[in-house]
């Protein structure tokens, strides 16, 4: 078993090093110390088992696995933190274990074992795991593909979002990816942050420049970034300027 520790704590990754060292047969392939970097590197790696921690800086561990369940070949997770409030949530996210800090060499052992049992028997690839709607979380970054890769997309860093027949097209500071997620479901997660402009178009709020009108009456999304203005539907914008008074 390949296996990657996440932790935000360097003294917790090196207890657990020890751990995987007295109880052998594992690898250790590498360690992280937040959610994104152990998306990044389990894809990498191509681990078998993520050892993660719940709560962590730039992304924690819940949001963490349902980013590796949408990899092509996602690894088995077991969490491991000192708070029990959140195994429900955890079990949501397909982890095979929970385990509670300290953790004990045999409740490990157990873990690793219940792991490789799952992975010997996965015929199919899991499908995403997107965010419970009624949990109240929303994710700090978006997952796209990109030759087969995974890449993690800041939500803070994205200026609008273009619906492109069964894609939504994400542009943000570094360009431009594709989701496989509907419009209306980013609206629904990330509504405080975006406005829909048009039926096929979210823009971030921090992203408005002004609003203008061409001779033929249209009017358009003036970005701050510059890029092409964007065309507002005469449906949303009695909306759009009602709420643009109170920003």
């Amino acid at each position: 078993m390949k296996i990657l520790i996440v932790d935000d704590e360097p003294l917790a990754r090196e207890r657990m090093a020890s751990l995987l060292h007295d109880l052998g047969g594992c690898e250790l392939s590498g360690e992280a110390s937040n959610g994104r970097e152990a998306v990044e590197k389990a894809e990498s790696l191509g681990v078998d088992l993520v050892l993660l921690d719940v709560a962590m800086p730039v992304m924690d561990g819940l949001e963490a696995a349902r980013h590796l369940a949408g990899m092509a070949s996602p690894p088995a997770v077991v969490f491991c933190t000192a708070f029990d409030q959140h195994a429900l949530a955890a079990f949501e996210a397909a982890a095979v274990d929970y385990l509670v800090k300290p953790v004990r060499p045999e409740r490990l052992a157990e873990a690793i074992e219940r792991a490789r049992r799952q992975r010997l028997g996965q015929q199919q690839p899991a499908p995403p795991v997107l965010p419970a709607q009624g949990s109240g979380r929303r994710r700090s970054h978006l997952s796209a593909r990109l030759r087969g890769c995974l890449r993690l997309i800041p939500v803070d860093d994205i200026r609008y979002l273009q619906a492109e027949e069964k894609y939504v097209v994400v542009h943000h500071g570094r360009g431009e990816d594709l989701v496989e997620e509907s419009l209306k479901s980013l609206e629904a997660e990330f509504g405080e942050r975006f406005i829909r402009i048009h039926r096929n178009c979210l823009v971030a709020w921090a992203e408005f420049a002004e609003l203008r009108r061409s001779p033929d009456g249209q009017v358009h999304a003036i970005l701050r970034n510059g890029g092409t203005p964007l065309e507002v539907s005469r449906r949303c914008l009695p909306q759009l300027r009602e709420r643009l008074k109170h920003l």
